[in-house]
């Protein structure tokens, strides 16, 4: 049974001033292709960052988005209008060129919390049949608190429980036991059901060298080769960024498996 922590990420809330600008986003926006969002809306906007942190409250049994209890203003939420016969055909959701598995309930609607930095930010949804929408914004508060590091890990088998585990040149561990290390990283959610994604980000970098491991749990599809895609980001959205991916087979329940090690 994995335990009960505080973690993950939250938007900073929108200053009444600024909402009036770029609109409420109470009201769903369609796309003539299949999907709408309705959050956030495209423009211009200022955050307040005496209210943003990088931590949630997860709930279990751990759903894959654990985004009950957000105000609106910190969640990415819309509907996919054709939903698909199959639960092994997850939406895809790609936040500022970083593409992951987004999960859907039975009527289309998604929701998921999520951390940007200042600058011109980026949301595409693409459903399991190439139909898509997309939204882009500029969160002008520059003090806004940045990710320094973004490890993103997704999987590609249904009811699968990976777990990312993060170990950082002062050797502390984030993973599902401790999402929240002593410098100010975490992991967000405990996917447990399959598709991920896990997210591991810090506004307050280590410079050293990191380890990044995937621990193939269980689940229904154990007796199958999973295979985790692992999405580095430095630097998130600063002419300084840089991004990498590794692509690593999981061949056996319990298996521990270096995916990636990178310097900061």
């Amino acid at each position: 049974m994995h335990n009960n922590k505080i973690t993950g990420f939250r938007f900073l809330s929108i200053a009444g001033a600024v909402m009036a600008l770029v609109g409420s986003g109470l009201v769903m926006q369609a796309d003539a292709e299949g999907a709408t969002a309705s959050r956030p809306t495209n423009g211009w906007r200022f955050s307040d960052s005496s209210q943003g942190n990088f931590s949630q409250t997860v709930n279990y049994p751990a759903t894959h988005t654990n985004s009950g209890g957000h105000a609106w203003s910190a969640l990415i939420e819309g509907q996919i209008k054709a939903v698909p016969k199959s639960k092994d055909q997850p939406a895809t959701m790609v936040a500022n060129g970083v593409a992951m598995p987004l999960s859907i309930d039975e009527s289309g609607h998604y929701q998921r919390p999520y951390a940007f930095g200042s600058g011109s930010n980026s949301i595409e949804v693409r459903t399991a049949n190439g139909d898509k929408t997309r939204r882009q914004f500029y969160e002008a508060n520059a003090g806004k608190v940045p990710a320094k590091i973004r490890v993103v890990m997704s999987w590609d088998t249904n009811h699968t429980d990976v777990d990312l585990h993060v170990v950082t040149p002062n050797r502390e561990h984030a993973w599902y036991g401790q999402r929240t290390i002593p410098s100010g990283g975490s992991i967000d959610i405990d996917a447990t059901d399959g598709y991920g994604p896990e997210i591991f980000a810090t506004p307050n970098a280590v410079h050293g060298t990191y380890l990044i491991y995937a621990n193939y749990y269980g689940g229904e599809s154990s007796k199958v080769i999973t295979t985790v895609t692992v999405t580095v980001t430095t630097n998130e959205n600063t002419p300084n960024e840089k991004q990498q991916t590794y692509i690593v087979p999981l061949r056996k329940v319990g298996e521990l498996t270096q995916v990636a090690q990178f310097i900061y």
